[in-house]
């Protein structure tokens, strides 16, 4: 049996015992502090876990200029704060960690799923289905008793994992561009302070896109876990107000924690909905576009 979309710590104990083949990947990051993440996987990480970092396994490092400005790789699948790497540069780092194309993979973070969506997006869209976010995160499988390490895991043999095709959408910033004021329903998971314009912590100009709804990612969890599906399907079905699921596409600020949606959308029982992974970070940088505030 394949996980696809949450697997609990009960579940991860019996596929462990079961001797199953699969990976583990701790997620684990900080906005603010880029290197908190590695740090945190080093002071306890589930045992056997392999360290996911997102600004550079997750995202594509980019360049640095000269004159010290910074851009992503010319072959980068979005632009934003977090890039989106290349296919076949996130399969080669998958191969080098060992990961392959016969094995259940799990992910998780201790930031309230915040992080790990994004592996799990990404292995969706490099055509990879059996992937599961672990619910409840490393909090869970501490409570649990779940075994946990410190310090560096051994290094797995190198793999060859092959892309397949896509199985979730990727949607362009021309595309959310074109579809303002018809059918597409933007859905930001930024903090309403954040969506309103009132802060702007992170990225030059305050404010959302234009028609964009606004749910917060965290609204997806209750105690840690994420909200039974009968509630959550409640609670879209309220914020969409009648609008076209199909048409839906997550944003947020950099493509991250857009994805807690996009999983709780499935999990209610919808069809994939598109991730704009550039988000609004990508959206601000070209003035000519239009900012709405309130």
């Amino acid at each position: 049996m394949a996980y696809t979309h949450l697997i609990t710590v009960r579940e991860l104990q019996q596929l462990k015992a079961a001797g199953l083949r699969h990976m583990v990947f701790d997620c684990s990051f900080d906005l603010m502090d880029a290197g908190a993440g590695l740090q945190q996987y080093h002071q306890a990480h589930v045992a056997g876990a392999v360290f996911a970092p997102l600004d550079t396994a997750l995202a594509d490092p980019g360049v640095v200029e000269p004159d010290g400005r910074h851009h992503p790789h010319a072959d980068a699948a979005s632009g934003g704060r977090h890039p989106l790497p290349a296919r076949e540069k996130f399969a080669m780092w998958l191969s080098r960690v060992g990961f392959a194309n016969d094995m259940q993979a799990v992910v998780y973070d201790r930031q309230g799923a915040n992080f790990c969506g994004r592996l799990w997006w990404m292995l969706k869209w490099a055509g990879h289905d059996a992937v599961a976010v672990l619910d409840g995160g490393l909090q869970a499988w501490q409570a649990a008793g779940g075994p946990v390490a410190a310090g560096e895991e051994p290094a797995h043999f190198q793999s060859n994992f092959t892309l397949g095709a896509p199985l979730r959408r990727l949607v362009t910033t021309a595309e959310v561009e074109a579809g303002l004021g018809g059918t597409q329903t933007l859905v930001d998971a930024r903090a309403p302070a954040r969506y309103r314009g009132e802060i702007e912590p992170l990225d030059p100009v305050a404010g959302h896109i234009p028609g964009a709804l606004n749910r917060p990612f965290g609204e997806n969890l209750q105690d840690g876990r994420f909200k039974p599906a009968a509630q959550l399907r409640a609670e879209f079905e309220q914020l969409l107000a009648g609008r076209d699921p199909a048409a839906v596409v997550h944003q947020c600020g950099s493509g991250v924690s857009a994805v807690p949606n996009v999983l709780a959308m499935e999990l209610a029982g919808y069809p994939p909905a598109g991730l704009y992974a550039g988000s609004w970070s990508e959206w601000c940088r070209d003035p000519k576009r239009p900012v709405a505030r309130g």
